[in-house]
């Protein structure tokens, strides 16, 4: 009872007896020391019972736990979305609210998803992440590279249905049928 409220006080003193031996970290709490550390040393203390997962901490444990329980606590009041993770439900409330916090410095787009945000400036700096390891194809999206990449594999899941061609690609059959069956085309 005295450690809870020496902890409690620490609150309104502002001491923080407890300093990390990497850096200046300080904080009131052992076990807020305790999880710090781990930010150094990389190490992984939680294990999942599921799989082979392992982390730092028990609260990214429990969400890790939730793809494998299909556990989703989270649900929106506007509609039937449910999710396992809070962030997400904080992104997906932007499609109700129609908010765009993200914003493009070189020209007008706006985004409601930082990801799309940053996917988009790459149309600005010509950056292409994502190579082929087999050939020089480069592509700013990661969905294009996993394209490109049947053509390598041989894979032809798209087939015409007027003649017996086949490609790896839907954007090449979608070409194939406008060039070679422009009759079929309403």
């Amino acid at each position: 009872m005295i450690y809870v409220l020496k902890t409690h006080l620490r609150k309104h003193t502002g001491e923080k007896p407890y300093s990390c031996s990497y850096c200046d970290y300080k904080c009131a709490v052992s076990s807020a020391l305790k999880r710090h550390i781990v930010t150094h040393t990389g190490e992984k203390r939680f294990s999942c019972s599921y799989c082979d997962y392992k982390c730092a901490g028990q609260y990214v444990l429990r969400t890790h736990l939730r793809t494998h329980t299909g556990e989703k606590p989270y649900s929106c009041v506007h509609c039937d979305y449910r999710c396992s993770v809070s962030t997400s439900m904080k992104r997906h409330m932007l499609v109700h609210t129609g908010e765009k916090p993200f914003s493009c410095t070189h020209c007008n787009y706006k985004c409601s998803v930082y990801y799309v945000l940053k996917k988009h400036l790459r149309t600005h700096s010509g950056e292409k992440p994502f190579s082929c390891s087999w050939c020089s194809y480069k592509s700013a999206i990661s969905t294009s590279l996993k394209r490109h990449l049947l053509t390598h594999s041989g894979e032809k899941r798209f087939a015409c249905s007027y003649c017996e061609f086949k490609c790896s690609v839907s954007s090449t059959l979608k070409r194939h049928i406008r060039t070679r069956h422009p009759q079929s085309i309403n």
